[in-house]
């Protein structure tokens, strides 16, 4: 190769990283409209803002700009599907932002993977707990609107304990322990679940984990994902198996390239039958 083509891939290599950069720097808020002909009525327009795969990442001087971007939004609640911190990540950077979300609206969260590759998970739950934030450990809990009631549910990331509560165990409690048949909105942070939330009968699941593809390109999508497949599934948007919709958020942190930080927020209303 001439001294000219490789200063010519150098500078296309360059140019790469700085549109990256950019692009990672650039929140994308979306709205994603979700209806149901479960959803109780007194649900009709719910907005939940999802915030997913942070990994430490940071949005201006104490997370400014994340927390203008989710209070643009006017979330009912705030879910946080896992990955909020990795193992590098260090917990006195995350109260800030933990606080100023619980400040906007009721804040819920579920782990990752990454969350339980740290040595101090215990100790980071209660922090995080201790900010305001709901975290649902394979637990649940009744959400009420005028009377009416929907089940919000958080399952563990399976990185966790081998004897934890399983999702099936989960929901079978939810069943049987809440009246009728109630309308399910669950957080987990796996996207590649869809199968499983439908099996059993779970109305909307909130993910991510899929970070959109590590590597995304224009008009494409995601061309490498996580796990280091070319043209990963599922890994952004809205899917659907039967009464079961799996929402899968690209996610805020990590390594990313062409792949803006991504915050979309779900607003809830009822079909007709």
């Amino acid at each position: 190769m001439t001294k000219k083509k490789r200063r010519l891939w150098l500078l296309a290599a360059l140019a790469a990283v700085v549109v990256s950069a950019l692009y990672h720097g650039t929140l994308d808020p979306e709205t994603w409209q979700v209806s149901s002909d479960r959803l109780p009525p007194a649900f009709e327009g719910l907005r939940v803002t999802l915030l997913t795969d942070l990994h430490g990442a940071s949005f201006g001087p104490d997370h400014r700009l994340l927390l203008q971007a989710v209070t643009d939004q006017q979330p009912d609640l705030i879910a946080i599907s896992g990955d909020l911190a990795d193992e590098r990540t260090a917990k006195e950077t995350l109260p800030t932002l933990l606080t100023g979300l619980a400040e906007i609206a009721p804040t819920y969260y579920v782990t990752g993977n990454h969350e339980w590759v740290r040595e101090d998970t215990e100790d980071l739950l209660q922090e995080i707990a201790g900010c305001g934030v709901t975290v649902l450990r394979n637990d649940y809990l009744l959400l009420e609107r005028d009377g009416q009631t929907i089940v919000l549910a958080g399952t563990e990331d399976p990185n966790a304990y081998r004897d934890m509560e399983t999702p099936e165990a989960l929901v079978a409690r939810i069943r049987a322990e809440v009246p009728g048949d109630p309308y399910i909105l669950m957080l987990y942070h796996r996207n590649n679940s869809l199968a499983l939330w439908s099996q059993l009968g779970v109305d909307l699941v909130l993910a991510g984990h899929g970070h959109g593809g590590v590597i995304r390109l224009p008009w494409v999508g995601g061309l490498l994902g996580v796990d280091r497949r070319f043209f990963p599934k599922d890994c952004e948007g809205l899917y659907h198996d039967g009464r079961t919709t799996l929402a899968v958020s690209r996610g805020l942190g990590g390594v990313r390239l062409f792949n803006r930080p991504h915050l979309p927020t779900l607003e809830l209303h009822r079909s007709n039958p």
